[in-house]
């Protein structure tokens, strides 16, 4: 049993289908298909009924999936746990303003960061002006100003996922 047969077999089970499974992993779905097919020989049950437009999952299905789902949230776990000993930071910076600021070297300042931090990976938006508050409320943002007085005074807003 791999772990890539139980991620594949969980996106089916949570998108209710292989092609959109194999869309949500950027996969081919014939890949999908074959690796929860693989699972199923390996366990000796069908995990999908796959006799309608939709694919459910069958009552075994559904009793193996929390354990498919345990055992992925414990290798998260456990990546987690070597990056916190080894100092590696992970995952998704997503950064806006109104204007540029002037004050920052935004591109070294980024460059730098990068350097620190390979996995992080950083998204720039610029989002009309009038849509900035309701954009960074939404996303659960929070927000730090830069500037002088008498002067534009951007906002940036960085998120974490």
């Amino acid at each position: 049993m791999e772990l890539r047969q139980l991620e594949y077999f969980v996106a089916v089970a949570e998108e209710a289908g292989f092609t959109r499974a194999a869309a949500r992993l950027h996969v081919a779905q014939p890949g999908v298909s074959a690796q929860v097919r693989q699972l199923e020989r390996e366990l000796g049950e069908t995990l999908f009924d796959r006799s309608g437009r939709t694919v459910r999952l069958t009552a075994v299905g559904e009793a193996v999936l929390p354990y498919a789902r345990a055992a992925l949230a414990a290798v998260d776990g456990m990546r987690q746990v070597v990056d916190e000993h080894t100092g590696l930071l992970r995952g998704h910076v997503v950064m806006g303003g109104v204007a540029a600021p002037t004050v920052l070297d935004l591109p070294g300042m980024l460059a730098g960061f990068h350097e620190r931090h390979p996995a992080v990976e950083i998204s720039l938006r610029r989002p009309p002006p009038r849509r900035w508050s309701t954009a960074s409320r939404a996303a659960g943002s929070t927000s730090a100003s830069s500037g002088s007085a008498g002067r534009c005074r951007p906002r940036w807003r960085c998120r974490w996922s």
